[in-house]
């Protein structure tokens, strides 16, 4: 089993000079080539490592390494838009927050009887025929306004329901008979315990007007929870068809909510406030809303330089089914924010002082690709019914009013209107609150996708509050204190005030250290750089060169080869089809210039003389025969005219 000659040369040429890069005949040359002459270590193992365990642990190895590289530059490009959170405490004079103050109860009950006179009828008719509660001769007035006449209808549409034993029969109120139940239940107190007792199940069901079947029922395990519930619907109906001045005129007036007023230490009156009207709270007061373009600011921490207020409460003139605690309700936020009084308003009592010391924080994150944040919401597609600065709960609940006016075709009462759109009412709007309490189910599950389009504002201010109530006025001090109190009001001397209509409210920094919390990237691009690197070197000794070596050769290299061995194929695949085409018999003459197989001829040796003697003769083809010579060529015909001298003289010689 000796190498042929030819073998053994062409083994030796190959050794000798390797064939490089791109030039290489196949993958496995050009694999091999980068083996051989590559910087990284485990590859050039794996070509010269003798015996094939040896070789199989240097490619298990390499292979190990490689994937080590892959999994932990994978890890460092996930981890490159990560962000470490830095905290700044700096102490400084700081600007005093906005401080909105409302009272619990909108509006004077004494204002609004006369709208309210039917309503609170059919409440107090509930009282007496579910619990047996009666006041004696109703004083409730009847009006002649058309509130009546349709709050009437309305009343025999949605009455309060008393369920039977959880069944589909209910009594309703207004008539007094039994009636069943369509449609879904929806128990509004699921978190709230049962007491066990059938007979506390009260509620009231809502129908699709225009498809009297669609309907469902809401039932609440608290009798005040759906007395409540049932009044507000009906409240809200009644209140967005007064016109704003009147529920403004029939609120509370500066004068009406303020007593006292000191900031910093200096006397402050109704100027330093600035009148809003909510639609839930009627009347508020924010101090420091920097309306006018100023804004206070303290420079020394403590109860004495913040903001005190007395609040004159007047719980005589409450309405009583509406709101059932006393008290005021404030809310600290930064000038450019709406203040969400019914979201997360504090409340304050009366007969008390209540002091709300805060610590104030900045924060600031990263948008994206750090985090899903927005910087001023321009890119929410939700309109800002607000006209504050952007905020999350702005967000949603200028979402959900969009998704309102769509729907139901009005805006809800409780949150500012959109453009071309009007508060909802029974009268124009008979199928609004069957169409509201089905959407607001949606929104509280994430079905209207305003969870998914809002996001947090990158930056925001947070005043964070530590609330203390103490006895106020004392004991020894009530007498005089409530007389000087009422003459500051201007009551009569023997007419003095009765505790339970006051609050005494104190606001202010317990400490003037800002703490700014911001995001900053954890990786910049040369930290990831040198990440690669390190990994790159640990595992595989490789460096940048390396990287651009593999791409040329596992990319570049790889590809050309592949490419022109396809373009080889299909030449010669075009080239058999040339000459395969039917209709042209092959001629002699192109019979002759064939080759043919010889056994004979060996292809990695070239023929010889003595190869060439046993080549046998092809079948059925004249034998072959050296024609005579053309003596004619033999006479030596002269290219030139003259004959040249130099052969002249060889001649002669």
């Amino acid at each position: 089993g000796a190498m042929a000659p030819g073998k053994k040369i062409t083994a030796r040429i190959k050794r000798t000079l390797p064939v490089r890069g791109p030039q290489a005949p196949t993958l496995s040359e050009l694999m091999r080539w980068y083996c051989l002459n590559t910087n990284t270590h485990g590859c050039r193992r794996i070509v010269v490592s003798r015996g094939r365990l040896r070789r199989f642990i240097w490619i298990l190895l390499t292979l190990s390494a490689v994937g080590l590289i892959l999994w932990q530059c994978a890890e460092l490009l996930l981890n490159y838009y990560s962000a470490s959170v830095s905290v700044t405490v700096q102490f400084q004079k700081l600007p005093f927050p906005a401080v909105t103050i409302c009272n619990i109860n909108p509006y004077k009950y004494s204002s609004m009887k006369d709208y309210l006179s039917e309503l609170d009828k059919e409440t107090k008719k509930a009282l007496e025929t579910f619990y047996g509660f009666s006041e004696g001769k109703s004083k409730v007035r009847r009006s002649v306004d058309e509130w009546n006449s349709t709050g009437s209808e309305f009343f025999k549409q949605i009455p309060l329901l008393k369920l039977e034993d959880f069944s589909r029969m209910a009594i309703d109120l207004h008539s007094g008979q039994k009636r069943k139940i369509e449609g879904s239940v929806f128990h509004k107190d699921s978190s709230i315990v049962n007491s066990g007792d059938s007979n506390d199940i009260i509620g009231f069901q809502l129908c699709d007007a225009n498809n009297s079947s669609e309907c469902a029922l809401y039932t609440f395990s608290s009798g005040v929870n759906a007395i409540q519930e049932w009044y507000k619907l009906h409240y809200m109906n009644i209140m967005a068809q007064i016109p704003l001045e009147t529920k403004e005129k029939s609120s509370y007036s500066a004068d009406d909510l303020l007593l006292t007023c000191f900031f910093d230490g200096l006397s402050c009156d109704k100027r330093h406030f600035t009148r809003f009207h909510h639609p839930l709270h009627g009347n508020c007061y924010t101090f420091n809303s920097g309306e006018n373009g100023t804004i206070l600011s303290t420079s020394t921490g403590g109860s004495e330089y913040g903001l005190q207020v007395v609040l004159y409460i007047d719980e005589a003139d409450y309405n009583p089914f509406l709101v059932t605690s006393t008290g005021a309700k404030i809310i600290v936020h930064d000038q450019n924010e709406y203040p969400f009084i019914e979201d997360i308003g504090t409340e304050i009592e009366t007969a008390a002082a209540t002091s709300i010391g805060m610590h104030f924080t900045r924060s600031r994150k990263l948008s994206k690709p750090y985090s899903d944040c927005t910087e001023t919401g321009a890119d929410i597609p939700v309109e800002n019914l607000y006209n504050k600065s952007y905020s999350l709960q702005i967000c949603l609940h200028s979402c959900f009013q969009k998704a309102m006016v769509d729907s139901c075709g009005c805006a809800q009462y409780a949150q500012p209107l959109p453009a071309g759109a009007e508060y909802c009412n029974y009268k124009k709007y008979p199928n609004w609150m069957y169409c509201y309490y089905r959407l607001h189910e949606k929104f509280v599950k994430e079905q209207l996708g305003c969870q998914q389009i809002c996001k947090d504002a990158c930056s925001f201010k947070e005043w964070a509050l530590t609330t203390s109530i103490a006895q106020w006025p004392s004991t020894v001090s009530e007498d005089w204190m409530l007389r000087v109190l009422s003459w500051d009001k201007g009551q009569k001397l023997n007419k003095k005030l009765n505790k339970t209509d006051l609050a005494n409210l104190m606001v202010f920094y317990k400490d003037l250290n800002e703490r700014f919390i911001s995001e900053n990237p954890a990786n910049t691009l040369v930290i990831l750089l040198s990440n690669f690197g390190g990994q790159l070197g640990l595992w595989m000794s490789c460096s940048v060169v390396c990287v651009i070596e593999i791409v040329e050769v596992f990319f570049i290299d790889s590809l050309s080869i592949v490419m022109r061995r396809q373009w080889q194929k299909a030449k010669k695949w075009w080239n058999d089809r040339k000459r395969d085409r039917p209709g042209k018999p092959p001629q002699a003459s192109d019979l002759e210039r064939q080759g043919h197989e010889n056994p004979v001829c060996i292809d990695e040796d070239l023929p010889t003389f003595n190869t060439a003697l046993q080549l046998p003769l092809p079948q059925d083809s004249p034998l072959p025969r050296t024609p005579p010579p053309n003596y004619s060529t033999l006479r030596l015909e002269t290219a030139f005219t003259e004959q040249l001298p130099d052969t002249l003289e060889v001649g002669q010689r």
